[in-house]
């Protein structure tokens, strides 16, 4: 089944989305996260739409063919789940299972906090329910073990507080050679990491991500993770667009903190799914209490594991799909069409 492209455009912003399955089958939206596009759910959109339901991924503000801003404030989560609800207005649902990644699953759990109505069920993978947004609040989703609090104050958080103090160095260095910086980023997960020092714990240390390398590396594809068509399409809309969109995700910590505190209620009664990935040593919610709160606010949750890196979606889209697959029809009862 074809995976077809289409815009949504609404007074205050447009959107490009691809979508897959039958229009009127029951309504699947999944929100990226950094640095990525709507066709990282490309397997998923194949599959799920295969099954009957109508799948939905839109490049989230900052990306792709969707509306780009010049101002940090622009890519608050406030503003960017008003996206996600004008998107699902223009397909004329009431309700869809949101499935989120990486900044992505921030969006879909504040669909699900601040517009339970409009969420049938709410899905993760790597970063659970009660992360705000800020790195100074992250403390708890550290290994103090091997972050020691002395040497690494914000642990493997530190390349966050990077673009709150030196945006434009962070911007600068990954618009020198975007394609390098894709294919740097999107390889799978590796075990041997597993207790070793993060490199994004080292950000400010290095004065960048890449200035201790001298640049961006160029690094071989990983194609267990992505064919060179992939990267170049990666590449070619972070070129045209630059990283401001993108990074300016990361600076919005205060304001993205006062929208979650106006629910002062943030359990969640519909279905949740979070799936935990075993070597991503960012998100680590293997050694740290990171999916924690989650656990306490989500009153009806599913948690699953596959041994892989961050790139979930990507590195194990059929391990993935077999699982959104039986939670769908299962425990969020939202069998397709």
């Amino acid at each position: 089944m074809d995976i077809t492209e289409h815009r949504a455009t609404s007074e205050r912003h447009s959107t490009f989305y691809r979508a897959c399955g039958p229009e009127n089958g029951p309504l699947i939206i999944m929100t990226h996260g950094w640095p990525e596009l709507s066709i990282s759910w490309r397997h998923q959109l194949a599959y799920l739409g295969e099954l009957g339901y109508r799948a939905v991924a839109p490049d989230m503000r900052g990306y792709g063919g969707s509306s780009l801003y010049d101002e940090h404030e622009a890519y608050a989560q406030r503003e960017i789940v008003q996206d996600m609800v004008d998107l699902i207005d223009s397909l004329g649902r009431e309700k869809a299972v949101w499935i989120g990644h990486d900044w992505g699953s921030p969006v879909a759990w504040n669909m699900a906090l601040h517009h339970p109505e409009r969420v049938a069920a709410v899905a993760s993978l790597c970063v659970p329910f009660g992360f705000s947004g800020h790195p100074n609040d992250l403390d708890y989703a550290i290994n103090r073990e091997l972050y020691p609090v002395d040497k690494y104050p914000a642990g493997q958080w530190d390349y966050q507080l990077f673009y709150y103090e030196n945006f434009a160095v962070a911007q600068r260095e990954m618009e020198e050679n975007p394609e390098r910086v894709v294919k740097l980023l999107f390889r799978k997960g590796d075990p041997a990491g597993q207790g070793q020092i993060a490199a994004t714990a080292l950000t400010r240390k290095n004065g960048g991500w890449f200035t201790p390398l001298g640049g961006v590396p160029d690094a071989p594809i990983d194609y267990d993770v992505v064919t060179d068509e992939d990267i170049a399409v990666y590449a070619k809309h972070l070129s045209e667009n630059g990283f401001f969109g993108p990074n300016s995700w990361y600076v919005n910590g205060d304001a993205n903190q006062a929208y979650f505190d106006e629910k002062p209620d943030r359990t969640l009664a519909m279905p949740a799914l979070f799936v935990h990935a075993s070597y991503d040593y960012v998100c680590d919610t293997t050694n740290t209490g990171f999916a924690e709160p989650m656990r306490q606010l989500c009153q009806n949750l599913s948690e699953h594991r596959l041994d892989c890196g961050h790139w979930m979606a990507q590195e194990k889209p059929s391990e993935l799909n077999g699982i959104l697959s039986q939670w769908l029809v299962g425990k969020a009862s939202y069998p397709a069409a």
